[in-house]
């Protein structure tokens, strides 16, 4: 999935639409879209991976918290790549790499410090 987000990188470095000015009040409503994006991560990751991860490390065989658990990881990736698709698709729409890069940095490093990790009892 990193590998996903370098590529959209590198897609939108290569393939350039300049040929049409992008509308500057698009970014304002990307950027917008992405800060509420990180928000949505922070929630899904507290509310569907560390709750269900204490209930596991007391409870190994819950098989309800085990899913949970994994519904949460996977929204959580499906969000980080949604932040990357932002940058991917301001670049489509003619804005500068420059200004799509912290779309696929900000997704590349919430997928890469999001990554899983076994519930451990404390």
């Amino acid at each position: 999935m990193l590998g996903s987000i370098l590529l959209y990188a590198v897609v939108g470095k290569i393939i350039s639409f300049g040929a049409h000015p992008a509308d500057s009040s698009l970014s304002y409503v990307f950027t917008t879209a992405g800060v509420a994006l990180v928000g949505v991560i922070f929630v899904v990751r507290r509310t569907l991976v560390l709750r269900p991860a204490e209930d596991l490390a007391a409870h190994p065989d819950d098989s309800i918290s085990l899913s949970h658990w994994k519904t949460g990881y996977i929204a959580t990736y499906v969000l980080c790549e949604t932040l990357a698709l932002l940058g991917l698709v301001l670049r489509f729409l003619g804005f500068t790499f420059r200004q799509s890069l912290p779309f696929y940095v900000a997704g590349f490093v919430l997928l890469f410090f999001f990554g899983p990790r076994e519930p451990i009892s404390a």
